[in-house]
């Protein structure tokens, strides 16, 4: 099961008919296809095919970043580059949220993606119709090779590729290599992370009163215990129960954030089926961050804060569908927080939920050869 509703060589791709790209794009498509996204991927075929002909390397559309719920329209592999595109059909500007779109999905692979990480990864927002457009190419001030968002229209995304590669020195990406990359937060972004909760800044979920002396009771026991399990090489289950605002979340939070230590490879997540409260937490800790940076006399955007959180806050339905993909690899994760506990299934519709997902990846495998 690839990452991707469709990848193949550009070779492939530039002498493939476009309604066989299309119908391959359908079949991958696990949702209602309607008329407009279909035109939206023709449009990009055909504007991909005029542009990139003259190059090696691979094509992906719709991919999946490792967890993170998002597809890239586009993600292209060449030379030393990481393109990720995103096409705005038919739009003659370049609004605000569509390039902090390009540039949290820019981060993201950076960030998670295993074989993105010491690459150039260069987001491209793409506005069909735009007549002032800018190509300035440049590198963020933390010298990653992460590029800061291009911005072209359709006829100028050839001389954005062209450009890029000329600024990119770096060695050519392994297509199989790359394809192969799995989830794992760079070691930057786990220090990000920690010492964005440091402190619990954040007044909605942080206590004050009484009940923080339980709270801190609890997470020493169970921190006691995940040292032990680590220490004598086995497994351990605990359960927090307490009412509604009792600080179960809280102490997730706590022990996700305790327990990541970037040199013994030691990760944690806090996982919840409930997609609003992931939401939820996710925001308040992102706004937090840039509040107190901005307090401080520096800046943060708020989509690198949120990339920041997104290490160790996720949603659990991602975290399965990724374990899904490849089943001979474990998850990185030494110690995984799930909350809302009450919305688990029992043991047998979690298991025919799991047969089903497995023929789902069966028919996509098959799809592909």
């Amino acid at each position: 099961m690839t990452r991707a509703y469709y990848s193949d060589s550009i070779a492939n791709f530039c002498t493939s008919n476009p309604e066989e790209i299309l119908g391959k794009l359908s079949k991958a498509n696990q949702f209602p296809l309607e008329q407009s996204q279909r035109d939206a991927w023709l449009e990009e075929i055909n504007i991909l095919k005029k542009d990139i002909g003259s190059y090696k390397g691979s094509i992906y559309f719709e991919y999946s970043i490792p967890r993170m719920g998002q597809r890239i329209d586009v993600v292209l592999l060449i030379g030393p580059v990481i393109f990720v595109l995103e096409f705005k059909v038919g739009e003659d500007e370049f609004v605000s949220h569509a390039i902090d779109q390009v540039w949290d999905y820019a981060l993201d692979l950076k960030n998670f993606h295993e074989s993105s990480h010491n690459h150039y990864v260069a987001p491209v927002l793409i506005a069909t119709k735009a007549t002032v457009v800018h190509t300035a190419i440049s590198v963020t001030s933390q010298n990653d090779k992460l590029l800061f968002p291009i911005k072209c229209n359709a006829e100028l995304l050839g001389k954005v590729i062209e450009d890029t590669l000329y600024f990119a020195d770096d060695d050519n990406i392994d297509r199989a290599w790359w394809e192969a990359g799995r989830y794992c937060p760079t070691p930057n972004i786990i220090e990000a992370a920690l010492s964005l909760y440091n402190g619990h800044s954040v007044a909605d979920i942080s206590r004050s009163d009484a009940i923080a002396v339980n709270l801190h009771q609890t997470t020493d026991t169970i921190s006691n215990i995940i040292s032990q399990s680590k220490s004598q090489s086995c497994k351990s289950i605990c359960f927090v129960t307490g009412v509604p605002g009792a600080g179960k979340t809280l102490v997730g939070l706590n022990i996700a954030t305790t327990h990541i230590e970037k040199a013994n490879d030691l990760y944690s997540v806090y996982l919840s089926g409930n997609g609003p409260l992931v939401e939820i937490l996710r925001e308040a800790l992102a706004r937090d961050k840039v509040l107190r940076t901005k307090k401080c006399g520096g800046s943060i955007k708020k989509g690198e804060a949120m990339s920041e959180v997104k290490a160790f806050i996720q949603n659990v339905h991602h975290f399965r569908d990724d374990c899904l993909i490849d089943m001979n690899l474990p998850p990185i994760e030494h110690v995984a927080l799930f909350d809302e506990a009450q919305r688990a299934w029992d043991i047998k519709q979690t298991a025919n939920f799991m047969k089903r997902k497995a023929s789902q990846i069966l028919i996509n495998q098959s799809r592909n050869f």
